[in-house]
């Protein structure tokens, strides 16, 4: 909880807040307003704990010294708002609470109005009670009054003020971008917004200021910031919602070290300034392959080992069939050694092929490693040089088990990487507490796109490869890499960004391999293509999710937990039950008529 003194407070309605009184202010008298948190009734006292967003005070109701406000006192419930005036007194011997900062003192109430009367809320304002998230969301208002949620909002609002105090000492300006723009339908599913004044035609909310900070760029603003609203017509999870918040930083005349090395000392301004914690910058680098190679994943937990192995070598001349066919079809197999996982039970082993079985793998092969030799369905069929080179490629000891998955290349990495991540959880080998940073660096810039028959751009068109690779752009895009890095805290990636193409020539090269024709590229970008026609200097930026961010920070399992008022995972608001249907006369001014 905040503390803030009574002097920036004092209003007609208190001259304190219910978190700030202690032992000093005995003997003075005081006006507090806020909520009731409990009532207690003690052999005709009344103790009551009067709660604002700044903590706790226990205020007393004797029938003796203020028999009239006793009177009072027993018409009151939970959440009916109150002021109150009384002198501080010390709390009696023995119920001196250390956990409160208002712990040792307690006001004798003289004088009480009630502000407001409050229905019976349809949960307890206590942090301690589970309540369903569905009937949270309803009430948002009432689990706002909650201590976590609280927490959570002040310590939002914290980091976003160590963000702007930073970023102004590195000489950012915090400019705004428009919100109703331009659609320009790459990647996720823009949000449309019909014009009423220009009918038939719509507005896009934006995904990302991204061209807009490309401009300020070209405009001369050299170091652009923004803490804004974007959004995303996506499906939804515990880290996503359809509206969410960006910190979206541009910089002129840099290349990606200026750029992570600023970003690094913005993180560690936020964790030192929030939890007092050094993130240990300068964070680690790693590069896209070494991340697919060594985790499957391109946002890898580093917390623990457990490393994938490729085991092309070992089986390169293998008679068994599963694996044979595997590897003649260009596919890769490769596998985890869980140390002392021979324990594990033949049930326990099944439960994770249904692991694999979500990311495409067909089938999860494994090896007990016992003290009376490997135990296992498939080990039968494998010469003894292979058990020699496998047992050696993983590292195998009495008591491992060895998994193994054989598939496309993108199946076997994202199915291995994601059985490491589950085994990492279910046998505690994650330091919860520990927080391990890296940078993914060196990302291809394109990818084949087997449905469209065509290659399609990784990050985003605007993405600048590598210097020695822009040769490779007409013969060779598949090995062509970007300047591109994404931010990775704990296997979650928090934000990501590029140096931008800043040379129409290679823009207009880039458009092409993409299958973007001068004409398309023309309506959908060409306000950006003359922008760097006008001299745009080398300019490069990142982004972070803000709500991701929080959640990390905070140590919570989603982000509508550091969001105020978030949509549930089917995109709607349960309070105020958005989205809804508008009126026939709206939809005929935007020109609109809905089927069926």
């Amino acid at each position: 909880m905040e503390n803030n003194t009574a002097s920036r407070l004092a209003a007609a309605y208190r001259t304190h807040t219910c978190g700030e009184l202690g032992a000093a202010a005995v003997g003075s008298r005081v006006r507090l307003s806020g909520w009731v948190q409990n009532w207690r009734d003690h052999g005709g006292v009344v103790f009551i704990d009067l709660r604002d967003r700044y903590g706790l005070t226990q205020v007393v109701f004797n029938p003796e010294k203020a028999p009239q406000a006793h009177a009072t006192a027993h018409t009151l419930r939970s959440e009916f708002v109150l002021e109150v005036e009384g002198e501080v007194v010390p709390r009696p011997e023995g119920t001196v609470n250390p956990n409160l900062k208002t712990g040792e003192i307690e006001v004798m109430v003289e004088e009480v109005k009630i502000l407001n009367r409050a229905k019976t809320p349809p949960f307890m304002i206590d942090e301690t009670k589970e309540i369903g998230e569905n009937l949270r969301l309803q009430y948002r208002y009432l689990d706002l009054r909650r201590q976590p949620l609280q927490e959570a909002i002040i310590t939002r609002h914290r980091v976003t003020k160590i963000i702007r105090d930073y970023l102004d000492e590195q000489a950012f300006l915090e400019i705004e971008t428009p919100v109703l723009t331009k659609s320009t339908p790459e990647g996720a599913r823009d949000y449309l917004v019909p014009s009423r004044t220009n009918p038939g035609n719509f507005f896009a909310l934006p995904q990302s200021p991204q061209l807009f900070k490309q401009l300020l760029m070209v405009s001369g603003f050299d170091r652009y910031f923004q803490i804004v609203k974007c959004f995303r017509d996506e499906d939804l999870r515990a880290d996503r919602q359809p509206e969410f918040t960006q910190i979206d930083m541009e910089f002129s005349f840099v290349e990606p070290d200026d750029i992570l090395g600023l970003v690094e000392g913005m993180i560690d301004a936020v964790f030192k300034g929030v939890n007092g914690i050094d993130t240990g910058a300068p964070y680690s680098r790693i590069t896209y392959a070494e991340a697919l190679d060594k985790y499957g994943l391109d946002a890898p937990d580093t917390r623990f080992g457990m490393h994938l192995v490729d085991l092309g070598e070992v089986f390169a001349s293998t008679s068994f069939k599963v694996f044979r066919s595997v590897l003649d079809k260009q596919g890769i197999i490769k596998g985890i050694n869980l140390k002392g996982g021979a324990r594990l039970s033949r049930k326990e082993i099944d439960d994770l092929l249904e692991v694999v079985k979500i990311y495409g793998a067909k089938g999860l092969a494994w090896i007990k490693i016992n003290e009376d030799g490997w135990q296992s369905p498939i080990v039968k069929f494998f010469e003894e040089a292979e058990i020699k080179a496998l047992g050696e490629a993983m590292g195998a000891e009495t008591g491992d088990l060895l998994l193994f998955v054989a598939d496309k290349p993108s199946i076997t990495n994202e199915a291995l990487g994601r059985l490491r991540l589950h085994l990492g959880e279910k046998m505690g080998l994650i330091d919860e507490n520990q927080l391990a940073f890296c940078w993914v660096v060196d990302f291809p810039m394109f990818e084949w796109d087997e449905q469209d028959k065509r290659y399609v751009a990784i990050h985003h068109p605007f993405t600048a490869p590598r210097d020695e690779d822009l040769d490779k752009l007409a013969d060779d895009p598949g090995a062509v890499r970007a300047k591109a890095y994404d931010l990775v805290l704990n296997g979650i990636e928090i934000g990501g960004g590029s140096i931008r193409i800043h040379d129409p020539e290679v823009q207009a090269r880039v458009f092409s391999l993409l299958n973007i024709s001068d004409e398309e590229a023309q309506e959908k970008f060409g306000f950006l293509l003359d922008a760097l026609s006008f001299g745009a200097p080398p300019h490069g930026g990142i982004a972070f999710g803000l709500d991701r961010l929080m959640m990390l920070l905070l140590g919570r399992n989603s982000i509508r937990e550091v969001i105020a008022f978030p949509k549930t995972q089917k995109a709607t608001c349960l309070m105020t039950g958005a989205p809804n249907t508008v009126s026939p006369k709206q939809l005929r001014e935007l020109g609109i008529k809905l089927k069926g």
